[in-house]
């Protein structure tokens, strides 16, 4: 989607909104023992009182209202009967869509863990959503996106999972620019347009470099005895930077800042 009106921004900013709010709440609201089925239901709950659709059972049929991946699972994770346990790494993808626009979100936890170098992934992978979202300017290399992910990922010892993507959202979940890699594409010529509304996801793992499809046809895998993390913002790219769309509203002011 490119941005072309104020209402159009403001429609993305009230759903943007909605989805990191959910996603705040669904992080808040985790405890020892409760499945992934029980949080999606928080989150389905959250999500339906604002008047808001889960974006993956719109557009794909998904089985749930939220993606929730535990322990090996890179994302796509189904919200079944799994507990959730200390030492848990927990990753929760949020997208919703309100009035024909769409917000997309996402983060992970280490819930009460205490493994050095699975904290070190988190940090490493925040790191790097903000130093990509710090890249982001009207006319800007597309692939400077990439290029500064796989900079702090490999600075800290770990991969960028290739065939996970960033992507255009906005007036659907996945659309234009279609595919936006989360490593450095040399061959990869496009630029960053004024308007141009998409998501930055970085997921940084212990070794993976693919993920692989699990057996019940949604999840996808790390390699065995590896582990990745995953954060996520919806943004509009501006000539100044990036207006960052999915930031909570609660517990703070909900002042988008542009990013530079």
């Amino acid at each position: 989607m490119t941005l072309e009106t104020e209402a159009q921004l403001i429609a993305l900013k009230k759903i943007g909104a909605i989805v990191a709010d959910c996603l705040k709440h669904m992080l808040g609201s985790i405890e020892d023992g409760m499945t992934t089925k029980d949080l999606d239901s928080i989150g389905r709950t959250f999500l339906e009182a604002r008047g808001a659709r889960s974006a993956p059972e719109l557009t794909y049929g998904f089985p749930g209202a939220t993606c929730i991946s535990l322990g090996r699972e890179a994302a796509h994770g189904i919200p079944n009967d799994r507990k959730i346990t200390p030492d848990t790494l927990i990753n929760i993808d949020v997208s919703a869509e309100l009035g024909g626009f769409f917000g997309d979100t996402g983060a992970s936890l280490y819930y009460k863990g205490t493994d050095k170098r699975l904290k070190a992934l988190c940090k490493a992978t925040r790191g790097a959503l903000n130093s990509a979202i710090r890249e982001v300017k009207s006319d800007a290399p597309l692939n400077r996106i990439g290029k500064a992910v796989e900079k702090e990922a490999r600075k800290d010892g770990f991969t960028v999972i290739k065939n996970l993507c960033s992507h255009g959202v906005g007036s659907g979940l996945h659309e234009e620019p279609g595919e936006i890699p989360c490593y450095y594409e040399s061959r990869d010529r496009r630029s960053i347009h004024d308007g141009m509304v998409f998501t930055i996801e970085p997921f940084l793992s212990t070794q993976t470099i693919n993920v692989t499809d699990g057996e019940d046809g949604w999840a996808l895998l790390n390699d065995r005895g590896h582990f990745s993390a995953q954060y996520e913002h919806s943004m509009v790219a501006t000539k100044k930077g990036a207006i960052v769309l999915t930031m909570p509203t609660y517990g703070l002011p909900f002042q988008p800042q542009i990013c530079v």
